[in-house]
């Protein structure tokens, strides 16, 4: 009998070129959505015009975001990790192995402030101001507003931790002062409505911050 022809290896399957396709094609839907949000508002931007802005389909944004709420809150985490290669909240929490000195520790958190205050807040004040009539986003800001609440509570507690705040500051008001800094609400004000520059809101932040803390 003539030989067997040899048997082809089975194509190792490339998954590192999937994830990295799936990854761009994220990356595209959540900056067609925050270009939508910001340009429309909440209520006009529908799902299907974020799928025809990153020429997609309907299908591919549902079952990867869930719908409008899930576009609001990735572009609201990718706005969080700032510049870089090094998001901004794991920045936040090396400062804390790098100096025990919590004025030097406000002070980078207004450097942080300016980096990222820019790129999130505008998203926060779209939620803040579609909740009012949608129930779904009353939901989602309720659900921001406990993501970032359990987010200056550690900080709070980490900055306690240094054993040189203010004398009788309590962590529940040493989170609402940092709560209070990194409002939206205080961006709105002094920086889109008083025409501050980002890094003058920066310095404004650490230094309330720290007046109010040390």
């Amino acid at each position: 009998m003539p030989p067997s022809p040899p048997v082809k290896p089975k194509r190792r399957y490339d998954a590192t070129l999937r994830h990295e396709q799936a990854r761009r094609t994220r990356h595209r839907v959540v900056d067609a959505a925050e270009r939508l949000f910001l340009r429309a508002g909440y209520a006009a931007t529908t799902v299907a015009a974020v799928a025809a802005e990153a020429d997609v389909s309907v299908d591919t944004i549902y079952k990867s975001f869930g719908g409008k709420p899930g576009l609001i809150r990735a572009i609201r985490d990718r706005a969080l990790e700032g510049e870089g290669p090094v998001p901004a909240e794991l920045r936040s929490d090396a400062l804390h192995e790098q100096t025990s000195d919590p004025r030097a520790i406000i002070q980078a958190w207004g450097r942080l402030v300016t980096e990222v205050a820019p790129r999130v807040a505008p998203i926060l004040l779209l939620v803040r101001d579609a909740a009012g009539a949608h129930t779904d986003v009353r939901a989602l800001q309720a659900q921001l507003d406990a993501d970032r609440w359990r987010r200056m509570t550690a900080n709070a507690r980490r900055l306690r931790g240094t054993g040189r705040l203010r004398r009788g500051i309590t962590l529940e008001q040493t989170a609402d002062v940092l709560w209070t800094y990194s409002s939206p609400e205080l961006y709105e004000l002094l920086v889109l409505r008083r025409g501050w520059t980002a890094r003058r809101y920066g310095r404004f932040v650490a230094e309330a911050m720290t007046a109010a803390l040390l």
